[in-house]
């Protein structure tokens, strides 16, 4: 088998696996009391991040993505996602806060990393932002 079809079936595999964790977050954010609107929306957000952006280049599962929060943040949703902008980043960030935290409760991510995602977010959000706002500039030259 050559790299490319291994590295297909390996995402075919993760997004089997993503599926049924996207299923699992519903429930637990069901079960918070989030409105089925909200429910969705964080969803989608995860099924993007897991699905897409860490399949992009590698086959990154889940569970291993929790470092990957300010690639995606901060350049690739930015670059990737016609529709960024400083409310979808915000919202992507949350979501991202909220999975992470479902899979810490799950045991399969440890509490450290799920620190170090809240801290990156947090750290990172205004750089985030600043970042958009450049890209989004037809007069800004330097936008990394």
């Amino acid at each position: 088998m050559n790299d490319y079809a291994q590295y297909e079936k390996d995402c075919e595999a993760i997004r089997k696996a993503n599926k049924q964790l996207l299923t699992e977050f519903s429930a637990w954010l069901k079960t918070a009391g989030l409105a089925a609107g909200t429910i969705k929306n964080h969803c989608s957000n995860i099924a993007f991040y897991v699905n897409e952006f860490l399949l992009y280049e590698e086959a990154i599962e889940a569970k291993d993505g929790a470092t990957e929060v300010d690639a995606f943040l901060g350049y690739w949703f930015i670059k990737k996602a016609m529709w960024s902008s400083e409310a979808s980043i915000k919202s992507n960030a949350a979501s991202l806060k909220k999975f992470y935290t479902f899979m810490h409760e799950k045991g399969l991510i440890d509490k450290q990393a799920l620190a170090d995602l809240k801290e990156d977010i947090k750290d990172g959000l205004p750089e985030w932002l600043a970042t958009l706002a450049r890209y989004d500039d037809p007069d800004e030259d330097e936008v990394w």
